[in-house]
């Protein structure tokens, strides 16, 4: 098959690790040619182009900024992407004829590129449903239900459910909330199909004090991990306060490592608080962000409490690869918290509960073994559930 893989994450190598890129190498090992749409922001000062790769080809449309910048101009950038990519895919892919149409969300506006592509082709449309705007940004307080900017993105939000032949939602609760709030979806549409990884066996042995040591991270105490997006989603405001309570123990230290629209009030913070037990690292090369979780002992995922949607953040998979245990503090409607303490991999807290976060910090740091054992569970829930092929199936179960 040809498949067109529309996205707002940047691509510039297929062969990067990722978990779009991971599934689309999938596809192309089974024989289907794979041509990927993907942004190059104004700040790059490139064209768009086409790159060739064996089993496919990058498109990349010029964009304004629509990551890290402002809100004015990720705005206008986000209203334009869907003219900018239609325009680039007629011009660029006019002679290429797909027979599967796959997009992520964000965004939720490539409809006019979805149902114009798909009306040409004849091709079928699988959303990998990975955010559920703008609900998400209500429960944020970014605007409300009754204003005009919540009634425009939602005609989109359910347009787009309306085109899209199937869904593939990243948990059982993401299924059940996009049909309770949405009782015209056909519910024989909706799946799960999981966030997933191309597990890759791990080289040799990773020396603890080494890959600790040259980021200034003592290696005796029990080192938490975040790694990840800092913004709005994450709760960062709890965040400080476990940073905060942690600097009174003596025997469990925290590494937060990301970027986003948080980062420059978390280190602003960190400067000003002079924090002894915890470090701030930004963003780090793929591979020694992959080292240092491997030697780390317990990984963090942090959401704001108030969502009302079901978040799953993709991280998990790093954690779940290295054999790490996941403590988890987050709303109380997302189930990544109860699949992972029902599957023995995780602890779970509700965000803003610091005397029960830190109970469970306590549980983690004093039993090795538990650790080794819940980090062991993990990595076989990973190789049964959260892999490429197991993707890949459930996609292509619909072309059978």
């Amino acid at each position: 098959m040809n498949v067109l893989f529309l996205t707002l994450g940047w691509i510039t190598d297929i062969n990067a690790r990722g978990i779009y890129t991971d599934l689309l190498r999938e596809f192309i090992h089974h024989g289907h040619r794979c041509y990927i749409v993907t942004p190059k922001e104004r700040s790059t000062g490139e064209p768009t182009s086409v790159t060739d790769f064996p089993g496919g080809k990058i498109l990349g449309v010029k964009t304004l900024n629509i990551q890290k910048t402002n809100i004015v101009e990720k705005g206008i950038g986000m209203l334009l992407l869907e003219r900018q990519y239609l325009y680039a895919i007629r011009k660029y892919f006019a002679n290429v004829y797909f027979d599967l149409i796959l997009y992520s969300t964000p965004p939720i506006t490539f409809n006019q590129v979805i149902e114009s592509e798909k009306k040409r082709c004849g091709a079928r449309t699988y959303l990998l449903l990975k955010d559920i705007f703008p609900q998400n940004a209500v429960d944020l307080g970014m605007f409300s239900r009754k204003g005009l900017f919540y009634r425009f993105f939602r005609k989109k939000e359910q347009k787009l459910y309306q085109i899209s032949d199937y869904i593939g939602c990243m948990s059982p609760a993401n299924v059940q909330f996009v049909l309770r709030y949405n009782p015209g979806v056909d519910p024989r549409k909706m799946e799960v199909c999981p966030n997933c990884v191309k597990l890759e066996e791990m080289e040799k042995e990773v020396d603890r004090e080494q890959v600790l040591g040259e980021l200034g991270i003592p290696s005796e105490k029990t080192i938490f991990v975040y790694g990840g997006n800092l913004g709005k989603p994450q709760g960062v405001d709890f965040l400080m306060e476990v940073l905060e309570v942690n600097e009174r123990r003596s025997d469990s230290y925290f590494v937060v490592i990301g970027s986003g629209t948080e980062y420059p009030r978390l280190k602003r913070w960190f400067l000003d608080n002079d924090l002894q037990n915890s470090k701030l690292l930004s963003a780090l090369p793929k591979e020694q962000y992959d080292n240092l979780v491997r030697v780390c002992d317990i990984g963090l995922i942090f959401l704001d409490r108030r969502f009302t949607i079901p978040n799953y953040p993709s991280r998990l998979l790093s954690y779940l690869e290295s054999r790490v245990p996941v403590l988890l503090a987050t709303d109380r409607n997302t189930d990544i918290g109860m699949i992972a303490v029902e599957n023995g991999y995780g602890c779970w807290v509700e965000s803003g509960d610091l005397e029960g976060f830190f109970s469970l910090v306590k549980k983690l740091v004093w039993n090795v073994n538990l650790r080794e054992e819940m980090g062991q569970r993990g990595y076989q829930f990973l190789k049964e559930n959260y892999t490429v092929e197991k993707g890949y199936e459930i996609i292509m179960n619909h072309f059978k």
